[in-house]
């Protein structure tokens, strides 16, 4: 109910806004019928709130007035898409989550200072992509213990045993996809080339 409120309030500006816009530009209804082909009393009732606009009437009344048909419409403003969150700091660690929503998907930049203690193997449900931003990673996976360097990528379900951190004295920047659902990160490859022999 509130929604059918909203549209028809935002159907009864379009009238009073497309008059603003088109006295702004100069141009009389008369002239306006004759760029659009639409009849000067169409346009009359359609400012006037008497006759119900569609996009028949609004695409080339946009066009000759050289307006957006969101600018008539009075579509909401497409908010700033930058996601901006605050750091974290969790056991040392500084974790900047980039994105907002909750469940599925999570990325973060982690930046990992050099650590005193011995590494503690974790688990968790889950699935994880690590990439090496900067630095040096070291990434201890059940039986494997890896050295990382900028540029390459780990992939692992966390049910395994794992831990990652620096691997020499240096911070290392990472950035991590966890899916607390085990979603996988789908990476395309491009098709090999077919052997001619």
């Amino acid at each position: 109910m509130e929604q059918t409120s909203a549209i028809a309030s935002a159907l009864a500006q379009i009238g009073p806004r497309l008059r603003q816009v088109r006295t702004q530009r100069g141009t009389t209804l008369e002239q306006l019928s004759a760029a659009t082909g639409i009849s000067r009393s169409t346009l009359s009732r359609l400012e006037a709130g008497q006759r119900k606009p569609n996009l028949e009437l609004l695409l080339p009344i946009a066009q000759t007035l050289r307006v957006p048909v969101d600018e008539l419409i009075g579509a909401p403003e497409v908010g700033d898409p930058r996601v901006r969150l605050t750091p974290r700091k969790r056991n040392g660690r500084i974790l900047i989550p980039l994105t907002r929503q909750p469940g599925g998907l999570q990325a973060w930049k982690a930046i990992i200072p050099p650590e005193q203690n011995e590494p503690e193997l974790r688990t968790h449900e889950g699935y994880e992509w690590l990439y090496v931003l900067s630095g040096r990673m070291r990434l201890i996976l059940a039986d494997h213990d890896i050295v990382m360097s900028s540029g390459e990528v780990a992939e692992f379900e966390t049910r395994l045993p794992h831990w990652f951190g620096p691997a020499d004295g240096r911070p290392v920047e990472i950035l991590s996809l966890f899916g607390t659902q085990g979603e996988r990160i789908h990476v395309r490859a491009a098709p090999r080339k077919a052997d001619n022999r």
